[in-house]
């Protein structure tokens, strides 16, 4: 079974040789590549000087493009599953194993590293939205996803051929949303979520908002036009 870890990485200096070493060092049984999303600071330089395996990606593509790109990697490798994987330190590594053996025991398409599978989340804006999404999810699929806005994401190889060859399959709650209504089959696995060292979220009060009507509107409304998978 060939795993890559797909580490999209936008400036990401003070944390990439912290996540990457900690990869190479303790989970040498997984591949890993970082994206570098055109990052403005020595993210890439980082990866040159340390040997790292790394796309260098010209200009910066947002997430979506970036975890793409590294899917498509993937898919000419003929990897069997792809985690997307933050460049920022919040994820941990030892849950990969339990994810994939899930993957492989149910013959899963997607399996999440979920902070709320078995924990109750806590009251806050962000949280809210969260719900509203997961609602959202529930409403159009039938199935309840408690942690839609986690970006440890397991895929299995058709999906990592899905992602890699469709633009607009982005690594976000509506594409999952629209996946489930297709027939794919999505579980979540119980995670810890470490706390980002250095650097700032992308998703400050605004963003967290606009991020969460945003979805809530594509998964009600917007997937019911997007064409079914062939």
């Amino acid at each position: 079974m060939k795993l890559l870890i797909v580490i999209p990485a936008y400036n990401e200096q003070d944390n990439i040789e912290r996540v990457v070493d900690n990869l190479i060092e303790n989970y040498p049984q997984y591949d890993y590549l970082v994206v570098n999303d055109g990052s403005k600071d020595r993210t890439a330089q980082i990866c040159r000087d340390r040997g790292y395996h790394f796309l260098d990606l010209p200009v910066n593509l947002g997430l979506a493009g970036a975890f793409q790109a590294g899917l498509r990697f993937a898919d000419r490798q003929g990897y069997d599953m792809a985690i997307q994987f933050d460049g920022d330190g919040q994820h941990n590594p030892s849950y990969i194993g339990e994810m994939a053996a899930l993957m492989e025991e149910k013959g899963l398409d997607i399996v999440i590293g979920s902070r709320f599978k078995d924990q109750k989340k806590h009251l806050s804006l962000r949280m809210m939205g969260n719900q509203m999404i997961q609602l959202a999810i529930k409403m159009t699929t039938g199935i309840t996803i408690k942690d839609t806005t986690s970006g440890m994401r397991l895929l299995n190889r058709s999906m990592i051929h899905e992602f890699a060859q469709n633009l607009n399959y982005g690594p976000e709650p509506d594409t999952i949303a629209y996946l489930i209504r297709n027939g794919a089959k999505v579980e979540e696995v119980q995670v810890q979520m470490m706390d980002r060292i250095a650097g700032e979220s992308y998703f400050n009060l605004r963003r967290s908002v606009e991020y969460m009507i945003r979805m809530c509107t594509s998964i009600i409304l917007l997937q019911w036009f997007r064409k079914r998978r062939g």
